[in-house]
């Protein structure tokens, strides 16, 4: 296998911790070895050979020394389905997904197809977006109120009967995410 040029040109692929460089690779015509799917993506050479056993990602070649090459539209499609697991998507919604235009005997089949599988993830989504700003709103309050106990000393109501201290009951209302991660019953 001939090794390429120097040419680096970037585009970008989000990834589920946020952009990954897709770069030209150092193999010919810009394919990317199953480290640098991994490294690039975020994930590990298990979770690539995993996905690729899966046929959720497929290698256009392979090298001289048997390196699995894969072309730079794989880490695209590697990084949405990192994504979608991140999401709580199992893999065969994931497989579902990828798989509505290819099993379809028609554009209108298949989009009808994908209409109705993306309206239930859109759906379950939603709802944990929801529960996620919930659970980070209910967190910062929590941390904004125990950042008060930093100079706590009080060695009597510490640690169990912090709920009587003065601290805990100014300004109003614990969440339930307080009373339970910091044992206020």
């Amino acid at each position: 296998m001939a090794w390429g040029g120097s040419n680096r040109a970037a585009s970008v692929v989000s990834s589920t911790t946020g952009p990954v460089a897709v770069r030209r690779g150092r193999w010919r015509d810009g394919l990317l070895t199953t480290g640098q799917m991994a490294r690039r993506s975020k994930n590990t050479l298990r979770t690539v050979r995993f996905y690729e056993q899966q046929g959720l990602i497929r290698p256009e070649e392979r090298s001289d020394g048997g390196h699995r090459l894969f072309a730079p539209d794989q880490l695209m499609r590697l990084a949405v389905i990192s994504q979608f697991r991140a999401a709580g998507l199992s893999l065969d919604e994931i497989r579902e997904l990828l798989n509505d235009k290819r099993l379809a005997a028609s554009g209108d089949e298949a989009a009808r197809r994908f209409a109705c599988h993306a309206e239930r993830h859109i759906s379950r989504l939603g709802q944990q977006a929801q529960l996620l700003e919930h659970l980070v709103s209910a967190l910062q309050g929590a941390r904004e109120r125990v950042e008060r106990c930093r100079h706590c000393h009080d060695r009597v109501r510490f640690p169990d009967g912090c709920g009587d201290c003065p601290i805990m009951q100014k300004d109003g209302e614990l969440s339930d995410v307080l009373r339970v991660l910091w044992g206020l019953g």
